[in-house]
């Protein structure tokens, strides 16, 4: 459209480009402003595809650490359902201590051959097949049922969510080779929220009427379906990111020939081998106190169930920290992560025990929450350390002896500091823990020096 100027208005030999002015504004509109903003839409665009091809990498971790979540979760749920089994099936403390610690053997038992099986058959079989198991055992529970098959379950269970951990330690070292401590850490931050989910919903269920029996099975119910649904996310999801890890590592061939033998000649290396006593001599400190913290709080510390029990609480809410540890040891070293870690636990452990009866529970309180920090901190980097060390033909083997062997001495800990406290008192039964946790120190700093 063309603008005419008025001739009052025209100067005297200039002649009038409104029309043409307004024309190249038109034509600036359509040229410039429309492209610009086109290029900025794309540049958005382009910008939530690459944030959403990095979240993406992670989808391997979250769904590996959402099972490994769901087994904690079943295994922390049964103590405080322990009053609720007894008013269901009217058994004693000693029969319902003996089915959880049968819980915790066949757990313990699985770390090995679940590792094993991985090595031949691949990770993401074996991790599927333990959620797939847990979570039907846990359904078996909706139902009204025998004592015995309450135990039954209780065992089948702690062999699915036992076929985890060894083989997720595995896949995550493989899934994500530099941040292999930042994974881990993620993946054992998962796992204790699971201990502190498990309560608050045992709470929540406990006024809610169930068709089918007592109020506890919804736990069961709500855990089982969420079993199902992660095995065939997992399966499905993983197995396109990972494919290799569909298969196996070791031949069948070299697995008849060689056998366990192959997973025993890595103690050969004495790295190895410190290493295996350092994290034992962990996992002996760690379960000990973990199991016995609230009695010695309230018996030798004085202090009332309250109190303990947000002390308690604290204890496992450090566990925040492996994210921490976790993501410094893939940048500054394990070695350094390891030493600093248990050179604080065994301090604060130390403090702890030395300021009992003498100080007041704020203090006590920064203590133990200082032994949390050292002890959980610890926990990602030894994972990652010991992927770093082992074969990667027989890792998932040899990370499972390994862990046979820490969750035994797991498993005799809480033993063993029961009857010492019995006998020579909480304090000296807490001092045999500080020894242990000093010693495993000691033997970290060695590694350290002579890497």
């Amino acid at each position: 459209m063309w603008i005419r100027c008025p001739p009052e208005r025209r100067v005297s030999g200039v002649r009038p480009r409104v029309g043409v002015d307004f024309w190249a504004y038109s034509s600036l509109e359509s040229v410039s402003i429309h492209p610009a903003t086109d290029l900025l839409a794309n540049v958005n665009e382009a910008s939530i595809r690459e944030a959403a091809s990095k979240v993406a990498q992670y989808d391997v971790l979250v769904v590996t650490a959402a099972i490994w979540f769901l087994g904690k979760f079943l295994r922390y749920a049964f103590p405080p359902l322990f009053g609720s089994f007894q008013a269901s099936y009217g058994v004693s403390n000693a029969v319902l201590g003996t089915a959880f610690s049968g819980f915790m053997l066949v757990y313990a038992a699985m770390q090995f051959p679940s590792g094993v099986l991985a090595d031949r058959l691949g990770s993401i079989v074996v991790i599927t097949a333990g959620a797939l198991v847990a979570a039907l055992a846990a359904l078996a529970l909706v139902f009204d049922s025998p004592f015995l098959v309450l135990v039954g379950a209780m065992l089948v269970m702690g062999a699915g969510t036992g076929a985890h951990k060894t083989v997720a330690v595995r896949l995550l070292s493989r899934a994500y080779p530099s941040r292999t401590g930042r994974a881990l850490g993620v993946l054992d931050t998962f796992g204790a929220f699971g201990g502190v989910v498990a309560p608050a919903a045992i709470v929540v269920v406990a006024g809610v009427s169930f068709a089918l029996g007592d109020s506890w099975r919804l736990i069961f119910l709500f855990a089982g379906l969420a079993g199902l649904g992660l095995a065939v996310v997992f399966r499905t999801r993983v197995s396109r990111r990972l494919p290799s890890e569909s298969e196996g590592d070791a031949a069948p061939t070299a697995a008849t020939t060689v056998g366990v033998g192959q997973y025993v000649t890595l103690f050969r290396d004495w790295r190895f081998s410190v290493f295996a006593l350092l994290t034992i001599l962990f996992s002996f400190t760690y379960n000990g106190f973990v199991a016995f913290a609230p009695l010695y709080l309230t018996q030798a510390a004085g202090l009332t169930d309250a109190v303990a029990g947000v002390l308690y609480s604290a204890l496992f809410l450090a566990s925040l920290v492996q994210l921490v540890t976790g993501d410094l040891s893939d940048r500054i070293g394990r070695l350094p992560i390891i030493v600093a870690t248990l050179g604080l636990a065994s301090l604060a452990l130390i403090a702890f025990i030395s300021l009992t009866g003498s100080v007041g529970p704020i203090v006590l309180g920064a203590a133990l929450v200082a032994v949390g920090i050292g002890a959980h901190g610890f926990r990602p980097v030894r994972g990652a350390y010991l992927m770093s060390t082992i074969p990667d033909d027989v890792a998932g083997g040899g990370l499972g002896v390994v862990r046979t062997m820490l969750m035994g001495a797991g498993a005799v800990a809480p033993a063993i500091v029961g009857t010492l406290s019995e006998t020579a008192g909480f304090r000296a039964a807490f001092w045999l823990l500080a020894a242990a946790i000093v010693a495993a120190t000691g033997l970290g700093v060695v590694l350290w020096f002579l890497e």
